[in-house]
């Protein structure tokens, strides 16, 4: 690993200041910004530990319901604090299935929404790929086995984040400060896909630092889920997840509105809203759980060794909203 330096900020204008400079990077956790420098994928001279700056480690409810998360909150924070596994269940349990409860002590907030694929081709710093700069894709008629089947091309990468499906079916929206100001974005328009840029996955600037995340309150009465697969129960990368956030009419017979997204199975987080008109105004049975489910795989186009992940998608989209369902579910 070759040999950097790191500055602490004194406030987060300054922050910004440094992190426009070339050749420099933000440290919070450190988890995937470490990994990156052990492969040699990104060896910036110089990072900017976050870590120092006040104000960005809090959850917040605000008086009208609304959820402030920053940045640098752990995920075992997120996992663990009573009103989000209250009011914000389906947040609350994509955290607890991150990595392992060491990586949740150290990862944070930011660091899971802004971190890099894990694609093989492109955490091997012998194979210059198309996401590095290069002029292909290897995992196109290579290994392809966790690759996208939705939303892929040129670049066929998963988007890594556990809180980001759960995050986006809330409405969920990143507060970022850059050399510009403020602004504040709809995670769903955060994430970019490779037909816009192959090199990056999402729409952070030069200088800007996520600063936190801002939840809507939810629906009175609402309920969400969040379910993924793994090869192993033990630290591993989900197959596919989905988070549901649902909300029943006021004789919970029927769907009154719903957000689906899926994870591990497109470039960025993936809303599929032609499966939730397959159920909103419907009672929420298993056929009309299995029309949702074929409605949110309807465009998946398998690569040769992933077609798996279709099957593995329908079933949790299908059993997520069924246990939302449940008089017994978590209400959020």
């Amino acid at each position: 690993m070759k040999q950097f330096s790191i500055v602490a900020p004194a406030d987060l204008e300054h922050a910004s200041r440094l992190l426009a400079a070339p050749d420099t990077a933000a440290l919070a956790g450190g988890v995937d910004v470490l990994d990156l420098r052990k492969q040699a994928i990104a060896e910036p001279a110089t990072s900017v530990n976050l870590k120092v700056l006040a104000g960005l480690d809090a959850i917040e409810v605000q008086p009208g319901g609304e959820l402030h998360i920053g940045a640098l909150v752990k995920l075992h924070a997120v996992a663990t604090a009573p009103i989000l596994q209250e009011r914000f269940t389906a947040i609350s349990l994509a955290a607890g299935e991150a990595a392992t409860p060491q990586i949740r002590n150290l990862a944070t907030v930011g660091g899971n929404l802004l971190q890099r694929p894990r694609c093989w081709y492109f955490r091997n710093p012998l194979v210059n790929c198309l996401k590095k700069g290069g002029d292909r894709c290897y995992s196109i008629g290579g290994l392809n086995r966790y690759h996208a089947i939705l939303g892929g091309g040129p670049s066929f990468i998963v988007h890594p984040s556990n809180l980001a499906p759960a995050l986006i079916a809330y409405g969920a929206s990143a507060r970022i400060t850059g050399p510009a100001g403020e602004r504040v974005v709809a995670l769903e328009k955060f994430f970019t896909l490779p037909a816009v840029d192959p090199k990056r996955e999402n729409d952070l600037r030069a200088g800007e630092i996520i600063t936190g995340v801002i939840v809507p309150p939810p629906a009175p009465g609402a309920r969400s889920i969040y379910l993924e697969v793994r090869e192993k129960q033990s630290f591993d990368w989900p197959l596919a997840s989905v988070a549901v956030v649902l909300t029943l009419s006021g004789n919970g017979k029927s769907v009154r509105d719903v957000k689906i997204v899926l994870g591990a199975v497109a470039p960025i987080p993936w809303r599929v809203p032609a499966a939730e008109q397959a159920v909103i105004g419907a009672p929420l049975d298993e056929a009309h759980a299995r029309a949702a489910a074929d409605a949110a795989l309807a465009g998946a186009q398998p690569m040769s060794d992933n077609a798996y992940k279709i099957t593995i998608a329908k079933t949790i989209v299908r059993r997520a909203l069924l246990a939302a369902a449940e008089p017994a579910a978590a209400r959020t």
